[in-house]
């Protein structure tokens, strides 16, 4: 049965004051939305889990405890070697600058034949030896800049006990708040709307366990290639490229692109040049023809144009919430129009305009 106008009007400024509900609560809806996902990534296993006959409760504890010590691990490995890459790479931006200054440029000019005026960056090199320290320290910075307003510091420490508290009660009570959205669903609305979900379901499950493994696995296998290689910020560079991925080609061109620069001015030689084309080669090659069609296969189908806009767009709209949003929503939209275009391919007037086209 199709809408009257008046439903029509009602679902479109139901989503309209939706967005501007969105738009205003944005800057306090980032921890929800950290915990909604952690949620949804965790209540697979914790499905499976009571399917071996254990409680929800101790279900979700288990995971929720796997969570918290994986995230732990992370953060204590991770973040201290990324610390000190980023370091070391401003410690040496002074000498960068001189290789770019009297190689680089030189010979670009020299391949080009630009008569272009030489660039004096003395003045740079003094300010980033006179500031890498404080600047070089993450941890430092951010708590720095964080303690200078008490009110900043309340908001970043609520939001870091939120976060699990968060994710434990909606972890808790995931199936009973679908069923409750389920309850309200019109009767006759109800077998299109739940095959809609279980669409978009799918979909977002591709993106959200499939994407990250993905990004993560490639991440793993550019860092270990560069650190093969002999690169000093293999894990930075390789990190980088593994989180940029979820844009196909982006991550292997950015990556490709920083990682050569790198290599240029650790080694100057081409040798180096080449390993670093062969660890990203079989980097998208692992891709390619491993990673995404065993992790995601066909069930996302989102074009890389899209991907882009979604990204930009949302970040446009609602900022950092409007980024960790955008990819998701895109992915509903998708499979909106995706059911749109099934409905017009078995409608009347798609019917009338074949008919027309072999009468003619």
């Amino acid at each position: 049965m199709s809408l009257t106008d008046s439903q029509k009007w009602l679902i479109l400024t139901g989503v309209a004051l939706f967005g501007l509900l969105l738009y205003v609560l944005a800057p306090v809806l980032t921890p929800f939305l950290v915990a909604a996902a952690l949620a949804y990534l965790g209540d697979p296993l914790v499905d499976k889990l009571e399917a071996r006959r254990l409680s929800r409760s101790v279900a979700v504890v288990l995971v929720f405890s796997g969570l918290i010590i994986v995230l732990f691990m992370i953060i204590a490995f991770l973040v201290p070697l990324l610390q000190q890459e980023l370091a070391a790479f401003i410690r040496k931006l002074p000498s960068y600058i001189d290789w770019l200054q009297g190689t680089a440029l030189p010979w670009i000019k020299a391949q080009l034949s630009l008569d272009a005026p030489s660039l004096n960056l003395d003045s740079l090199k003094q300010a980033i030896r006179e500031q890498w320290q404080s600047v070089g320290n993450i941890a430092a910075g951010v708590m720095g800049s964080v303690s200078r307003s008490g009110l900043a510091l309340v908001g970043w420490l609520a939001n870091l006990v939120l976060i699990p508290v968060l994710t434990f009660y909606l972890l808790r009570d995931w199936d009973v708040m679908l069923a409750r959205i389920r309850e309200l669903i019109p009767r006759r609305y109800e077998s299109t709307t739940v095959r809609l979900a279980r669409d978009c379901d799918e979909v977002l499950g591709a993106f959200m366990h499939g994407q990250l493994l993905v990004m993560l696995s490639l991440g793993t296998v550019y860092a270990a290639g560069l650190w093969l290689v002999g690169l000093e910020m293999a894990l930075l560079i390789g990190m980088l490229a593994g989180l940029v991925s979820f844009v196909p080609y982006l991550g292997f061109i950015l990556g490709m692109l920083v990682a050569g620069i790198a290599a240029a001015i650790q080694f100057q030689d081409v040798i180096h040049l080449f390993y670093i084309l062969l660890v990203f080669g079989a980097g998208q090659m692992l891709e390619s023809f491993l990673l995404t069609p065993y992790l995601l296969g066909d069930r996302i189908g989102m074009h890389p144009v899209a991907v882009i806009f979604a990204v930009m767009a949302g970040g446009q709209l609602f900022g950092f919430v409007g980024i960790l949003l955008a990819l998701p929503v895109a992915a509903v939209i998708m499979v909106l129009l995706r059911h749109a275009h099934e409905r017009y391919v078995q409608s009347e007037l798609y019917a009338d305009a074949v008919e027309s086209e072999r009468d003619g």
